[in-house]
C-alpha cells in the first residue's frame, strides 16, 4: 500500500500522519474518545509503520487534546469472552497481530520520540514505552492497569519499562497499577524529558532536529549496540563495537552509505 493511501486509511481510525524531510510525525486524533485504542487503530499503526519510505529517520508520536491516550476503548473490554473461549493459537495469533503496532516503533533505522501528556494508561502506556525516548508534558500520568481487570501488560510494554526503570521498579508500578507522574517519570528515567504543557509538540520537533544533525549510518548502528548491549557479554559487545566501526570506516571511505 502506497503512503497516500495508508495515510487516507489511517485517518479513518482516528490517526493523523505526515512526513516533513526525514522526520514523520504520527498524532492520535481521537481526542473525544481520548484517544482510546481499538483493533482498527492498531492495524492503522502497524500499516503506518510498513509504508514509512526509508528516508524517514525519526518519527515523533503525539496526540490531539487532554490525553495521550486513555488505553482500550471500551467495546474492546466486549471481546474478552471471545478471547476465553478461543484456542489458545487462536489468542496468540490475534495478539501478536495487535503486538505489530507497538514493535516497529524500536527498528534500528528509525529513533522514535512519544510526546505525552495528560493521561497515559494501560495501551496508552505501553504505546509510549514502544518509543525510544519520551518528553512527557507536566500534567502527564502513565499507569498500567491490566491487573486491576485481572489481566497482563500484552502489547510488548513489559520489556521496555523493565529496561527504562529496572525490575523492580517495574514490578511495583504494575502490580499496585498506580499512577506515575511526570516529576517522578523524570527521576526513575522513564521519561527524558520534561517540559510544560504548551511547550511539548515544540520541543518534540526540536529533539528530532537534534536527532538527525549526525549521519544516518552512525546514529543507526549506535543505537544497534545501545540495544544489544543488555543482552551481551563484554567482551562480545566490544566485539560488536569493533565491527560496527570497521563498517563505518568503509562508509566513510565513500565505500557504503555515509
Amino acid at each position: 500500500m502506497s503512503w497516500d493511501e495508508t495515510i487516507r486509511q489511517a485517518e479513518q481510525a482516528g490517526i493523523d500522519a505526515a512526513i516533513e524531510g526525514e522526520a514523520a510525525t504520527v498524532t492520535l486524533n481521537r481526542p473525544d474518545k481520548r484517544n482510546t485504542q481499538t483493533p482498527g487503530f492498531w492495524a492503522a499503526l502497524t500499516a503506518i509503520g510498513a509504508a514509512l519510505p526509508g528516508t524517514v529517520r525519526v518519527v515523533v508520536l503525539r496526540a490531539q487534546g487532554k490525553s495521550f491516550s486513555a488505553g482500550l476503548d471500551r467495546s474492546m473490554f466486549e471481546a474478552f469472552g471471545a478471547f476465553a473461549a478461543a484456542s489458545d493459537a487462536e489468542v496468540d495469533a490475534t495478539v501478536a497481530g495487535y503486538q505489530e503496532a507497538f514493535t516497529w516503533w524500536r527498528r534500528n533505522d528509525l529513533i522514535t520520540i512519544a510526546a505525552v501528556q495528560g493521561h497515559a494508561i494501560g495501551a496508552g502506556f505501553q504505546l509510549a514505552l514502544a518509543c525510544d525516548l519520551r518528553i512527557a508534558a507536566g500534567d502527564a500520568l502513565f499507569a498500567m492497569k491490566e491487573p486491576a481487570l485481572g489481566l497482563v501488560p500484552d502489547l510488548a510494554g513489559t520489556q521496555p519499562l523493565v529496561d527504562a526503570v529496572g525490575y523492580a521498579r517495574a514490578l511495583e508500578i504494575v502490580a499496585t497499577t498506580r499512577y506515575v507522574d511526570a516529576a517522578e517519570a523524570l527521576r526513575i528515567g522513564l521519561v527524558n524529558h520534561v517540559v510544560p504543557r504548551e511547550e511539548l509538540h515544540t520541543a518534540a520537533a526540536k529533539l528530532a532536529a537534534d536527532l538527525l544533525a549526525a549521519p544516518r549510518g552512525a546514529v543507526t548502528e549506535s543505537k544497534a549496540l545501545l540495544r544489544g548491549a543488555s543482552g551481551r557479554p563484554y567482551d562480545e559487545q566490544r566485539a560488536a563495537e569493533r565491527a560496527a566501526q570497521t563498517r563505518r570506516f568503509r562508509d566513510l571511505a565513500g565505500m557504503g552509505e555515509s
